[in-house]
């Protein structure tokens, strides 16, 4: 998500079914406007903006917090949050097997 609304290379090659279909945990939309709002955005237009980037939020509950903490020793050697499936700058999640797709946008 903050590749795209901060416009950054490999943005561009996500295609538009999934920008308009992106769903995000509310852990991701915390992070997302949480790092909009470090980086001087008003905190209610920094929620609006996190908001846009999504087609829908999700609840992370007390059994997805168990099942990522199950994760975290294939996760954490390579520096990685948790997410489904994954479209992002970071080139380490290719090297990560949990069983979800991941792209990787540049």
């Amino acid at each position: 998500m903050l590749a795209v609304l901060n416009h950054e290379p490999g943005a561009e090659k996500l295609p538009p079914e999934v920008l308009t279909n992106a769903t995000g945990s509310t852990v991701n939309l915390a992070e997302v406007h949480t790092k909009l709002v470090s980086w001087g955005g008003d905190p209610d237009e920094a929620w609006e903006d996190t908001l846009s980037a999504v087609h829908e939020s999700i609840p992370f509950d007390e059994e997805q917090a168990r099942i990522a903490c199950g994760l975290v020793s294939q996760s954490k050697p390579l520096g990685l949050s948790l997410n489904a499936t994954v479209y992002t700058t970071d080139r380490s999640w290719k090297n990560l097997k949990v069983g979800v797709r991941i792209h990787v946008i540049r």
